[in-house]
């Protein structure tokens, strides 16, 4: 199904509150407004058929669930969870700007009320859509991915909240505690869990940090790159989980054991490093190496890119215009693209379109949720430089356009 013809379906349905029909004129705009207009509609119709499906309690019934073959059985213990909390992760920054009286606050006051419903039947355990939180190891991933949305949007997602889904919360967060992670990136799941934790004011593990930071740091390969595990991986995984982990984690942490911030000083000099290599990696075109593990998340390969720019961490040379201009190229190419969604608006697996052999195995309809975090930028008010400058060609573009640049250099830390 093209995104179109999703934009139409989930107008009629009333799913959808940006009003209006999109036009190509939009997805070429030069015009910031229309840049955020478009980044808004994106997140909006990703987001609908979910949250509305789970604030009625009825995500486990209308969601299909898409996989590898003979995997069905298995993903779909976990998978709703998977949904859920990715989404959420990319779509908190946004729903923290709160409702107004603009269109889009408006839009915002739509979808606080339907992301706190939905919350509240996620982690009650009478729920129809009560979520796994304990089974099988997948969990732990996912309740990380809701924990860190929590971080980024703390006043709609937990100051708001009625007393008895803020226990639950917690509760489901610290069931998750039982799964063990791999020794890799999956230590910041347990890392950014007892985060959350100790952002609610409960008991947290420190040795869970500790481990986590510690690792990381060890595995550090230079020039603002991470190894997954003692191994480095060209994949985007240093973007999908472990940089804006490592830098959420210890933004949170340090509030509670100010000995962690010459580490934090450290590893937001390599954040802001790989943003400047994120930024390049992005072509004159919109396109992107399809390199590594986890394909499917499609523009979520950029959460870093968009976490630093939401956080104002973007390095001197790269500009918020360009990082905009950028971010917008790759979302059109692939949001565009025939055959994202099915015909009730659920996304379905590939890169560019459907392609469901591009799926690794731990690949289900849940997990390709994940694309919302190259979004978090759009926390970020209109009046931002980032929306408000005038469009500007990204590195890549002014490159390869003739243009005289300075030459670029590696991180010597």
């Amino acid at each position: 199904m093209k995104r179109r013809d999703v934009f139409k379906y989930l107008s009629l349905a009333g799913l959808l509150p940006l009003s209006g029909k999109a036009t190509a004129s939009v997805f070429a705009a030069a015009e910031p407004t229309n840049h955020r207009e478009y980044w808004v509609h994106v997140l909006t119709t990703i987001s609908s058929p979910l949250l509305e499906s789970l604030s009625k309690g009825e995500l486990k019934k209308n969601m299909p669930v898409e996989c590898k073959p003979g995997m069905k059985a298995n993903r779909e213990e976990v998978t709703y969870l998977e949904a859920f909390g990715r989404l959420m992760a990319g779509l908190a920054p946004w729903l923290e700007l709160g409702a107004d009286n603009s269109k889009e606050g408006k839009q915002r006051k739509h979808f606080i009320e339907l992301a706190q419903k939905s919350l509240k039947m996620a982690v009650d355990p009478k729920s129809p859509d009560f979520m796994n939180f304990t089974k099988g190891y997948q969990p732990l991933v996912d309740a990380a991915f809701l924990a860190h949305a929590i971080l980024r949007a703390p006043n709609v997602l937990w100051k708001q909240l009625d007393q008895t889904t803020k226990r639950q919360l917690v509760e489901a967060m610290k069931s998750s505690r039982e799964i063990t992670p791999w020794y890799n990136n999956w230590l910041l799941f347990s890392g950014m869990v007892e985060a959350f934790l100790a952002f609610a004011g409960e008991d947290w593990d420190q040795m869970r940090v500790d481990l986590t930071i510690k690792k990381h740091m060890e595995w550090y390969v230079g020039d603002g790159m991470y190894g997954d595990g003692p191994q480095f991986h060209w994949d985007y995984y240093n973007s999908y989980v472990i940089q804006p982990m490592m830098v959420d984690i210890l933004k949170e942490v340090v509030k509670h054991r100010k000995r962690y911030e010459k580490t934090y000083e450290i590893v937001m000099k390599r954040a802001t490093r790989y943003a400047a290599i994120q930024e390049k990696l992005i072509s004159p075109e919109g396109t992107f190496p399809a390199i590594g593990r986890s394909l499917p998340y499609r523009f979520g390969a950029f959460q870093h890119l968009s976490q630093m720019a939401l956080q104002h961490h973007l390095p001197e040379s790269v500009k918020p215009a360009q990082v905009r201009c950028a971010l917008t190229a790759v979302i059109e190419r692939m949001f565009e693209a025939d055959g994202v969604f099915d015909s009730n608006g659920w996304l379905k697996i590939g890169f560019v379109g459907h392609q469901p052999d591009i799926a690794e195995s731990y690949i289900s309809t849940g997990s390709l949720y994940l694309c919302s975090v190259g979004l978090l930028a759009l926390g970020l008010p209109e009046n931002d430089p980032f929306w408000a400058d005038p469009a500007t060609d990204w590195t890549a573009k002014t490159i390869w356009g003739g243009t005289n640049y300075p030459a670029d250099h590696a991180l010597k830390d």
